[in-house]
């Protein structure tokens, strides 16, 4: 055998294994001298890229598309938490299993859970028991919030950065509340009778206080975790040929086998876009930022709810 052949043979035998054990976040870990600071959700990954820019080394524990209820860390999660200076996470145990890994691996650094400077919405999950909503990100003024608590963050660990991570915070806060109100223009156009949103898990109720519509119904509760049992699935077909809605929506991180079945069941449409509900979309999807996410989800809604789609344009 010759020397070339037994290299890729061995390449190609150990090479899995060698990816196993590592991760695209483990390498982003980089001994520059800059501030290395971890964001668990994309959503918060991509805010704090926007007002971090090119002065921090960024790491995201999440991947576009990942549910943060259920995820299980994985040990190159350890690495990245050990390492950073900062952890930013939401908060209001969005992320239950990062946030337990973070107070054990993530001694050294700070921690901001910059959700939690949202005042919560309080919702009912089981047997009475009542819970801070976690999806605070569902209302753009939410995340205006957020951007500053992420700003503060950053100039608290790199002063000497204070104007950039500032400037960037500011042009960002402008294009949310451009995105803001074009969400509210955009909702007035349905029709008042069919402002009601049915999907998969309650996930969108500062959505819709926010932006005036009502969270008629949902498969399962706030998170993920949870089961539907028949009786819950029946509930839903019913609420949904009572209030005579046209559509409803699946979502991007959450299997879309049941939802379906619930619209055929219902005789509804399904939306053919999925809402983007826990994480941003993969890079070059619709919904690869957290804006774009935003704008996307009202598309659909407007469009699935009857009314009429002007595109955002920030100025």
């Amino acid at each position: 055998m010759k020397k070339t052949t037994i290299s890729r043979w061995c390449v190609s035998i150990f090479l899995p294994f060698v990816l196993w054990g590592c991760s695209p976040n483990e390498s982003q870990v980089k001994e520059d001298g800059k501030p290395q600071v971890v964001a668990t959700s994309t959503i918060i990954a991509d805010l704090t890229q926007e007002v971090g820019g090119e002065e921090i080394n960024l790491t995201g524990i999440l991947q576009p598309g990942t549910d943060p209820h259920v995820y299980e860390p994985v040990p190159a999660d350890s690495v990245v938490l050990e390492k950073a200076d900062l952890i930013l996470y939401n908060g209001y145990n969005l992320e239950p299993g990062i946030i337990k890994l973070m107070n054990a691996a993530g001694k050294k650094a700070q921690k901001v859970a910059v959700g939690e400077v949202v005042k919560p919405l309080k919702l009912e999950k089981s047997k009475g028991e009542v819970v801070p909503d976690p999806h605070v990100w569902g209302s753009v003024e939410n995340a205006i919030l957020m951007v500053n608590a992420i700003k503060q963050a950053l100039i608290e660990l790199s002063p000497e950065d204070k104007d950039q991570f500032t400037k960037n915070a500011d042009q960002l806060t402008q294009e949310l509340q451009q995105l803001h109100t074009w969400i509210k223009q955009q909702i007035a156009t349905i029709p008042a009778d069919k402002r009601k949103l049915i999907t998969t898990h309650d996930a969108f109720q500062y959505y819709t206080n926010t932006y005036g519509l009502e969270v008629a119904g949902t498969l399962i509760g706030i998170s993920t975790e949870e089961q539907p049992s028949a009786q819950t699935f029946k509930q839903l077909v019913d609420v949904i040929k009572k209030m005579g809605v046209p559509t409803i929506f699946a979502e991007t991180t959450i299997n879309p086998a049941l939802i379906t079945a619930i619209a055929e069941d219902a005789e509804v449409k399904l939306s053919d876009n999925q809402l983007y509900s826990d994480s941003i979309g993969a890079k070059g999807s619709s919904g690869e930022t957290y804006m774009k996410m935003m704008a996307a989800n009202t598309r659909a809604v407007v469009e699935g709810l009857g009314g009429k789609y002007t595109p955002f344009k920030p100025q």
